[in-house]
């Protein structure tokens, strides 16, 4: 079975990073040793002259490693903006081959790496170098999150489709709700759709759980993790 689960976005804003966190705690819970890597990370904060990864933080808390930043995080910029874009504003040379190491090395040391993109598969990384690209280099299988609600059938299909016309291994999809919200007719209907047409599962559908019990956390998570286990082992 593969080593690496790449979570990439419909967009940005979805959730990336709170689902990528709670399926690294799934997979701890299971007794996997589990490290992270964002492989850029844009809009950080600059605090005492040092740019700070809040969304790589998030995601080694959620680990629990004690990595040194650059490897989890091998390229961080203020801008937030697309990587290729806030890399030529800031001066930042961006070495892809950099990233694939650090993944490599996770590979060696770790159970499992989970990596994190940024904004969707699109993006660049640098130059015309694209997350998709990159997901294709490091050969490692896509799950994608989406939003609930209406607009997102457009949006991951698109999605689906760019991946799968470059042959990456997608394991499915994820609805998940980054706010309170009652479930409409779209929210309702739109997973269905999307694994018709997409032709790819739905893996999990994350509910907003802010102020939620640790273990419906512990629960819908881990849910999800199976699932996502039980595709790759289907699809190696």
């Amino acid at each position: 079975m593969h080593k690496g689960i790449f979570i990439t976005g419909t967009d940005t804003g979805v959730g990336k990073t709170y689902v990528a966190a709670g399926l690294i705690r799934a997979l701890r819970g299971k007794g996997l040793s589990v490290c992270p890597l964002k492989p850029v990370e844009t809009g950080c904060r600059l605090k005492n002259g040092e740019l700070i990864p809040q969304d790589t933080l998030r995601l080694v808390r959620a680990s629990g490693v004690q990595e040194p930043l650059g490897f989890v995080n091998p390229f961080r910029m203020r801008s937030p903006l697309a990587p290729a874009v806030a890399s030529e504003i800031e001066g930042v040379l961006i070495d892809r081959k950099r990233i694939i190491s650090a993944y490599t090395g996770m590979n060696r040391k770790y159970d499992v790496t989970v990596v994190e993109g940024a904004g969707g598969i699109m993006v660049p990384v640098t130059g015309n170098y694209l997350f998709l690209h990159l997901v294709r280099d490091l050969n490692i299988p896509l799950v994608i999150v989406a939003r609930p609600g209406l607009g997102t059938i457009n949006h991951t299909l698109l999605t689906l489709a760019s991946a799968l016309r470059e042959k990456l291994n997608v394991l499915g999809v994820i609805i998940n709700y980054t706010v309170r919200k009652k479930r409409g007719l779209p929210e309702k209907t739109n997973p269905e759709v999307i694994e018709k047409l997409g032709g790819v599962p739905l893996l999990a559908t994350v509910p907003y759980l802010k102020g939620s019990s640790v273990d419906r956390r512990r629960a819908i998570f881990s849910e999800m993790m199976v699932n996502i286990l039980s595709r790759m082992r289907e699809r190696d």
